[in-house]
């Protein structure tokens, strides 16, 4: 199982951390990369075809402001691309939200909340488990143990 977390600059580092931190609790192995749509589109050209060269099955890619990145990677590549809108700049999140989200026909990004790596993390687990019965089971037992605790109330519905 491989993935890769690509954003579009080092001060998207906290957000992208968090899809980080859900690949290692998992067991993906994974690779993070700073490439920029605008700025670097050739390295980043050719570091997503070396992606495919590696046999990365998902790719997270997270990015403020126009957002492009993911989309880009997108119309480069058949890996399923997570986009994670990062808020940044003055209006919080929603001009790098609609940038990921309002991908043409045919190039798909699937897209998290804003700054929400922890869901692009745990979504490339998702696909991931589509191909790999010990990534659904672990998945499982996590879902599992999240739902410790909810359900019936006993003395007589009232919460000590």
């Amino acid at each position: 199982m491989q993935a890769a977390i690509i954003f579009g600059s080092r001060s998207d580092t906290p957000v992208m951390k968090k899809a980080a931190e859900v690949l290692r609790e998992f067991g993906v192995e994974f690779s993070s990369h700073i490439l920029s749509a605008h700025r670097t589109p050739e390295l980043l050209r050719e570091t997503v075809g070396q992606l495919e060269e590696r046999g990365v099955e998902v790719i997270i890619a997270g990015a403020g402001l126009a957002a492009h990145l993911p989309g880009v990677i997108a119309s480069q590549t058949l890996i399923p691309v997570i986009g994670v809108p990062v808020a940044s700049g003055g209006l919080g999140g929603l001009d790098a939200l609609l940038s990921v989200v309002q991908m043409p026909k045919p190039v798909p990004v699937a897209t998290v909340g804003v700054d929400n790596g922890a869901n692009a993390g745990y979504l490339a687990c998702r696909i991931l488990a589509l191909k790999y019965p010990d990534m659904k089971e672990r998945l499982r037992a996590f879902e599992s143990g999240m739902r410790t605790g909810y359900g019936e109330i006993d003395a007589g519905g009232i919460l000590l």
